[in-house]
């Protein structure tokens, strides 16, 4: 090195190259060009991780040192959160080289105009790459550490990226352009029971018109589309079966649609449904089968009731709940009950004597149908 007031020179170039107005978003804009995984996350989000970055290494050429521990664990934290955005260690390493080649591209240009020699400017460079490279080391370290570069196990690609889709946010809308899915609006996710499928998850029918990923994720077969699966789709699942549809949605909502799916698979098969059913064709049902807490209440309200109706209270249940769900046809109740319609009529009538519900009003029948279900999913 050259005596020290050879340093500010180069220090005042460095800061000069960083702080220019275009040079950031023309980073970010090269970076979401050239590196796929990282064109997904938002412009403030790479702005704001290149800015720090930047800024560490300028304080670092200043001072002629290595980074801080507090420079580490700022870039521990970067890795942690790529990590959990879905981002490999590839990328965000590619997505470090385009900012550095930018920067000091941008500082031979400026060097002899800002009085630094060539040697001095190599100097720097050299300095800078020492820096770099205890910061790369580190990255890898620390993103390796979240085990997010560990292979998904046979056939668990779809799984992988469903999961990655449905934990919201900027790796899901990653996961969406690995998958080749619409990064905005359009998507649908359909679940049913694996016990129902049809075919096994890799098997599942898709829409060849339309990329799709289908998996086994938390318990159910989990598909997503990027167009409302089409009628064929009923034959993910067996005969009698039921599935449940919702959507369209963008990546990053992904997570509360397929609660929706979920919903509407659970009110179906309260209804007795088969095939492939919208939540909106059972909202009400779905909203009723979701509150596990207020059926819970209705169950504790009529607690006595249950206890005065002793051995007849299943049979009471199920004639209720068979006479609603035939729209309240006495003859079709019964039929589907093997019973006389008079029984029927008779069971109807104790039911409203003991609960004081009256099931031929709009809301009695609400009320009526979710007691008789949580009466008989206790007995």
């Amino acid at each position: 090195m050259h005596a020290r007031d050879d340093w500010p020179p180069v220090v005042d170039l460095i800061e000069r190259v960083v702080g220019e107005d275009d040079l950031l978003p023309s980073v970010v804009a090269t970076v979401r060009t050239m590196v796929q995984e990282i064109a997904a996350l938002p412009s403030a989000d790479i702005a704001g991780h290149t800015r720090a970055l930047l800024a560490a290494a300028t304080r670092a050429l200043a001072a002629r040192r290595g980074p801080t521990e507090a420079e580490l664990s700022f870039v521990e934290e970067l890795a942690v959160t790529r990590a959990r955005q879905g981002v490999s260690i590839e990328s965000v390493l590619a997505a470090v080289h385009v900012a550095e080649r930018a920067i000091w591209s941008r500082a031979r240009e400026l060097a002899a105009g800002a009085g630094v020699a060539p040697e001095r400017l190599l100097d720097a460079r050299e300095l800078y790459d020492d820096w770099a490279e205890a910061v790369r080391g580190r990255l890898i370290t620390a993103h390796r550490a979240t085990g997010a570069d560990r292979e998904p196990p046979s056939g668990g690609r779809d799984a992988a990226l469903l999961r990655r889709l449905f934990a919201g946010g900027s790796a899901a809308a990653l996961a969406a352009a690995e998958a080749g899915l619409p990064a905005a609006g359009g998507l649908w996710v359909l679940v049913a029971r694996p016990e129902d499928a049809a075919a096994a998850p890799e098997r599942a029918p898709r829409d060849p018109g339309a990329p799709a990923l289908s998996a086994l994720v938390d318990g159910l077969l989990v598909a997503v589309h990027a167009r409302r699966p089409p009628a064929r789709a009923a034959r993910a699942v067996r005969a009698g079966a039921a599935a449940g549809v919702a959507g369209p949605g963008d990546p990053e909502g992904l997570a509360f649609v397929r609660r929706l799916a979920v919903a509407a698979l659970a009110a179906a098969e309260a209804a007795g449904r088969s095939g492939v059913v919208h939540i909106a064709e059972v909202a009400a049902l779905a909203a009723v089968v979701d509150r596990a807490d207020l059926a819970a209440v209705l169950l504790d309200r009529h607690e006595a009731a249950l206890t005065g109706l002793g051995a007849n209270a299943g049979p009471v249940a199920l004639a209720v709940r068979a006479w609603l769900e035939a729209d309240r046809d006495v003859p079709a109740a019964a039929e589907r009950l093997f019973v006389h319609p008079n029984t029927v009529r008779n069971r109807i009538q104790r039911f409203s004597a003991v609960t004081g519900i009256d099931p031929a009003g709009t809301f009695g029948a609400v009320d009526a149908w979710w007691l008789c279900r949580a009466w008989l999913a206790r007995s």
